[in-house]
């Protein structure tokens, strides 16, 4: 089976073509990453329906990844605390600790550079993870 490109503005002007000869006033399409709603516009006297699905059409912004500075062991709070570890989604502040990286004796905080919402975290308490690998999903927010 293939993949739809919902980015597609044929492939928008074709589901609104057959949305509209069916009379079916909208339909809404739900990825990861992505939101596409088509609104034929039938309760718009005149309007072309192309521009509004063009207008109601919106993709969510894919979520950054907060990746391992080093090499080791990966842990969500800080190896000495006692209290449990947060629970996505979590709204951090930039230079916010979000993990730690251990290596040996060696104990490096994972910071956020910008302010956000840690929406999921990748790598399991206790995890190795090699330099690079995604620790968290993070959607900067203002």
């Amino acid at each position: 089976m293939s993949v739809v490109d919902f980015s597609d503005p044929a492939t928008i002007a074709f589901l609104a073509a057959a949305l509209q000869a069916a009379g079916v006033d909208g339909i809404e399409i739900i990825q990861p990453g992505r939101t596409l709603r088509i609104v034929t516009g039938r309760d718009a006297p005149g309007a072309d329906p192309l521009v509004q699905i063009l207008q109601s059409t919106s993709c969510a912004a894919k979520p950054d990844k907060v990746s391992a500075p080093m090499a080791g062991v990966f842990s969500s709070h800080h190896p000495a605390s006692s209290a449990p570890p947060s629970q996505p989604p979590l709204k951090v502040a930039a230079g916010e600790t979000l993990g730690f990286i251990g290596i040996g004796s060696i104990l490096l905080p994972v910071k956020a550079v910008k302010p956000g919402v840690m929406t999921r975290r990748v790598a399991e308490d206790g995890s190795v993870v090699g330099y690079g690998d995604p620790l968290f999903e993070f959607e900067p927010r203002p």
